[in-house]
């Protein structure tokens, strides 16, 4: 089962010109818990290419949602930057077994 078969959606937005956050919003407790227990902070980094030193996890237990904050490779805007709103970092989560 993927990530997005399990959860209600999973979304990535700009968080400024440095950082991309993405948010897994579970639907319910059980799936949240399910999330937080099964999807570690380290194949996360992994999935994004990303140093997992440099990721930020939130587990917000109330609201249902597991939030991860990454750097973003390129400055936003810059030349060699391929998504301008951080909207694409989302499907590479999504599409992650659990």
């Amino acid at each position: 089962m993927t990530l997005g078969e399990r959860v209600l959606k999973v979304r990535s937005k700009n968080a400024g010109p440095f950082w991309v956050t993405i948010d897994i919003f579970c639907g319910s407790d059980a799936a949240f818990a399910e999330v937080s227990a099964r999807l570690a902070t380290e194949r996360v980094a992994e999935l994004l290419g990303t140093p997992a030193q440099l990721v930020k996890r939130f587990d917000i237990a109330d609201l249902n949602v597991v939030k991860f904050s990454v750097p973003r490779p390129v400055v936003q805007g810059a030349r060699d930057d391929r998504d301008m709103h951080g909207a694409q970092w989302a499907a590479l989560l999504e599409e992650a077994e659990l």
